[in-house]
C-alpha cells in the first residue's frame, strides 16, 4: 500500500491525542503536520500538550518536537504538506463546517470526528464494516465543492458504535423499532476522573444533543446513495435515552428491538459471529479480525474487561433474551475513543485509501 502523509487538526484535545498514539507506528500513515488553536500554534507538540496529556501512553517521541500550526490560519501550508487530515477540533458547529470545507477546497481530504457535517446529504458517515458503499457519494460532493481531490467524510456519534453494529447485520430480518439506553464514559466528554471529580459516585441523566444523534444518525447509516446524496432510511424507528456514568472509557448500550420477521435467538447469534464487513475483507490494518463478539455468560460483557477487545476496535454483545414488549433485548459495548472516535476514523481513512479515494 502507498504511504500517506497525514495531519491531525485539533491535536491537543483528547481525541487528537488519541489520533497521535494510534498513528505513531501506523503502517500506511505518517504524521507530517499538527495543528490546533492559536494559543498552541508556534509551540512544540510537547509544549502545547503540556500537563494536558491524557493518554495512558506517552506522547509519541516522533511528534514531540513538531511545531504545532494554526488550524485556521495555516490551512494552505498544511494542505500542501499532507495527503489528508484527521479533524477533531473543539469549535462551534458553524466554525467547524467552514473549517472542514476550507481544507476540502484546498484539495485536502478531511476525515472528521466532529458532528458538524454528519447531516450534510453528500457527506458520507461511514462505519467501514456496515456502509462502505456510501463512499460512492464522494464524487458528487467534489462536484458541489468544485474540487478534484478534496472532500469531507465523517464518523458517526461515538455511542452509535456500540449498538448500531449489532443491529445492522440483522437487517435481513427487518429491524422495525429500537429502544436504546446508553451508559456513556466520561472520556466522551473529554474528561478524566481528575478533571471531573463531580462524576464520582454519580450518574448524570442528560448529555446535550446525544439523544437526537442516537435516534437520527442510524437512519443515515441505513440509508442509500441516490441522485448524488445519501437518502436516510425510514426504518428502523429509534428512541434513545443517554446517561453519563462514572466510567473512564467504554460506552454500553441496553437495546430492545422488534423485527418484521422475528429471528430465533440462534439465528441472531449466528449472524453476529459470522459477520464480516468490508474492513475485514480488505484486511485493513486497524480492523478487528472478529468485529462482533457474543458472550454467553450472564454477566458479560463488562466495560472494564472488554472495552479493549481487539485493540478497542471490536464490539461486544451479550445477554440476548426475549422481551415482553419488544421481540428481544441485549447489551452491547464498545470503546468510545477507539472504535467510537479516533480508531473508527483511522479505519475509515484506511478504507478510503484502499478504495482509491485519497489518490
Amino acid at each position: 500500500m502507498k504511504q500517506y502523509k497525514v495531519g491531525i487538526i485539533g491535536c491537543t484535545g483528547m481525541v487528537g491525542q488519541r489520533f497521535a498514539t494510534l498513528l505513531e507506528n501506523h503502517p500506511w500513515f505518517e504524521v507530517s503536520a499538527l495543528a490546533a488553536s492559536p494559543r498552541s500554534a508556534g509551540k512544540t507538540f510537547r509544549e502545547a500538550a503540556g500537563g494536558r496529556w491524557l493518554m495512558g501512553k506517552p506522547l509519541p517521541p516522533s511528534m514531540a518536537d513538531m511545531t504545532v500550526l494554526d488550524a485556521t490560519a495555516d490551512i494552505k501550508k498544511i494542505a500542501e504538506s499532507v495527503d489528508f487530515v484527521f479533524c477533531a477540533v473543539d469549535m462551534k458547529k458553524d466554525e467547524i463546517k467552514d473549517l472542514e470545507e476550507a481544507y476540502a477546497k484546498a484539495e485536502c481530504p478531511v476525515i472528521s470526528n466532529n458532528s458538524a457535517h454528519r447531516a450534510t446529504p453528500d457527506v458520507p458517515m461511514i462505519v467501514p464494516e456496515l456502509n462502505a458503499s456510501h463512499a460512492e457519494v464522494i464524487p458528487f460532493q467534489r462536484k458541489r465543492l468544485g474540487t478534484k481531490r478534496g472532500f469531507i467524510a465523517v464518523k458517526s456519534n461515538c455511542s452509535l458504535q456500540s449498538y448500531v453494529p449489532a443491529l445492522f447485520p440483522l437487517s435481513e430480518f427487518g429491524v422495525s423499532k429500537v429502544l436504546v439506553c446508553t451508559y456513556q464514559a466520561i472520556s466522551g466528554a473529554g474528561k478524566t476522573f481528575d478533571t471531573w471529580p463531580e462524576i464520582l459516585d454519580n450518574v448524570i441523566p442528560y448529555i446535550g444533543g446525544e439523544e437526537e444523534k442516537s435516534e437520527q444518525e442510524p437512519l443515515k447509516i441505513w440509508g442509500r446513495v441516490e441522485n448524488g446524496v445519501i437518502v436516510p432510511a425510514r426504518a428502523p424507528a429509534f428512541t434513545a435515552q443517554c446517561l453519563r456514568v462514572p466510567v473512564s472509557d467504554g460506552h454500553m448500550a441496553a437495546v430492545f428491538a422488534s423485527f418484521a420477521h422475528k429471528p430465533s435467538k440462534e439465528q441472531m447469534i449466528q449472524t453476529w459471529t459470522g459477520f464480516k464487513g468490508e474492513a475485514q475483507k480488505l484486511h485493513l490494518p486497524s480492523a478487528p479480525i472478529q468485529f462482533l463478539h457474543y458472550f454467553e455468560e450472564d454477566n458479560m460483557p463488562q466495560t472494564k474487561l472488554n472495552r479493549n477487545l481487539e485493540n478497542g476496535m471490536a464490539v461486544s454483545i451479550g445477554r440476548l433474551r426475549e422481551d415482553s414488549q419488544y421481540d428481544y433485548k441485549f447489551v452491547c459495548l464498545s470503546h468510545n475513543t477507539l472504535r467510537g472516535a479516533a480508531g473508527g476514523a483511522v479505519l475509515m481513512a484506511e478504507l478510503l485509501c484502499a478504495k482509491g479515494y485519497m489518490d
